[in-house]
């Protein structure tokens, strides 16, 4: 006898969903754990990674009104994947990106890297101005600037730019991708996008190497 889980097309949309959901947190759980015990390498890692937070933002959107917490998801299916949450939920970039060694920046011509970031400051709080405060417009800006933020070998780890970024990423990873900022958050993000690029002009050297 066959038992069906669900009894129309819009419930078994939503299981299907769930189940994505579901493989989702679990193959970024064992991507986490492959990269910290180096089966993969870091360029793979980040792209894959990247992959997966995309997917699981477009699909936390669509179930935003059925699972309203990932957290509670994952418990009610006893999935016991911590550092997928802290990926997916909490940090919302690559463990690369959020953790870029210094060494990968001294390699690098810092010329080109300060250059990127003052790009990636003026996009991002350009973009604000032009009132593209979506989830899925800002996160990305922001997400680059950490990126080039952290590839920058000058700056210490406490920087208030990169601290910020980081903030601003997590509160962004838990809302969904259509969700838009508030005139007040916009209005505060862009004070700190403001504050941190003063801190990083006046963090480099007289000679802007």
């Amino acid at each position: 006898m066959e038992v069906k889980l669900w009894n129309d097309k819009r419930e078994r949309e939503m299981y299907e969903n769930f189940a994505e959901l579901y493989a989702i947190i679990k193959a970024t759980e064992k991507l986490e754990k492959a990269y910290v015990r180096d089966i993969i390498s870091s360029s793979e890692y980040e792209i894959e990674c990247h992959k997966l937070i995309a997917h699981f933002k477009t699909l936390a959107s669509t179930l935003k009104d059925t699972v309203p917490s990932i957290e509670r998801f994952a418990d009610t299916y006893k999935m016991d994947c911590p550092a997928a949450i802290n990926r997916l939920v909490i940090s919302g970039v690559p463990a690369t990106v959020e953790h870029r060694s210094a060494a990968a920046g001294s390699t690098t011509n810092s010329a080109a890297i300060v250059a990127e970031c003052v790009q990636n400051f003026i996009t991002a709080m350009d973009s604000l101005k032009l009132n593209m405060v979506a989830v899925d417009q800002v996160h990305p800006l922001l997400s680059d600037l950490s990126a080039s933020l952290n590839k920058l070998a000058i700056l210490p780890p406490d920087f208030e730019g990169k601290t910020k970024m980081k903030d601003w990423i997590a509160r962004l990873s838990k809302m969904g991708a259509a969700d838009e900022l508030t005139e007040q958050q916009a209005r505060q993000l862009h004070f700190d996008l403001e504050s941190s690029y003063n801190s990083f002009m006046a963090a480099l050297p007289n000679d802007g190497t």
